[in-house]
């Protein structure tokens, strides 16, 4: 996988499909996205209306607030190679009957509404801007640093995660624990070199 166009973008699945969200998380891996983070809500009419005001006073505006604001959504960070043009993909079509006879094996053609074109279950980002938007919108207070990838990242393993992991790993062949993987989860809960210090 060539790692110099690893993008994150925001996917929501709509109120119409979120009881079939496990379905579409299932997919979302199988498509070889990581989920970065994820979280379910109910907008309300104005964080609707905030999110999806660039359509403000286009005559499908009102029944849109209407629709996402009807049930919970569910939002997830997405992260891939061409995470936004790949996820547009694996959605489909904006309207249900474009996707299902266009793209039929695609997420809005299976969870979309097929007696009504605009219930199409997901949304994704459309470009770079407007996911870093949408992501700031729906997780305000996360941090993310940019992707590394290349050298960057192999840099970064070799400097930050391996000698962490290297002491781990020793510690681990002396103690012998008897669950060694949550022996070796909570040693690096202890030992995070990355783990902000608490002032006592």
């Amino acid at each position: 996988m060539a790692t110099d166009k690893i993008q994150r973008t925001l996917a929501m699945v709509k109120p119409d499909a979120i009881n079939r969200a496990s379905e579409i998380e299932n997919i979302i891996r199988e498509e070889g996205f990581t989920i970065v983070e994820r979280r379910q809500l109910r907008l309300s009419r104005s964080e609707a209306e905030e999110f999806y005001g660039e359509h403000r006073g286009k005559p499908f505006f009102l029944n849109l607030i209407d629709y996402v604001t009807s049930g919970s959504v569910l939002v997830m960070i997405l992260a891939g190679e061409d995470a936004i043009s790949h996820w547009r993909r694996a959605l489909g079509p904006t309207k249900v009957s474009a996707a299902l006879n266009e793209a039929p094996s695609s997420i809005r053609a299976r969870f979309g509404d097929q007696t009504d074109d605009s219930r199409n279950a997901a949304h994704g980002s459309d470009s770079v801007t407007s996911a870093q938007r949408e992501i700031k919108f729906f997780f305000p207070d996360l941090t993310l640093e940019p992707v590394l990838t290349g050298e960057g990242a192999k840099e970064y393993l070799s400097y930050a995660v391996s000698p962490t992991l290297v002491r781990a790993l020793t510690e681990l062949c002396k103690v012998r624990p008897e669950d060694p993987i949550v022996w070796l989860a909570d040693w690096l809960m202890v030992n995070n070199p990355n783990k902000p210090a608490v002032d006592e």
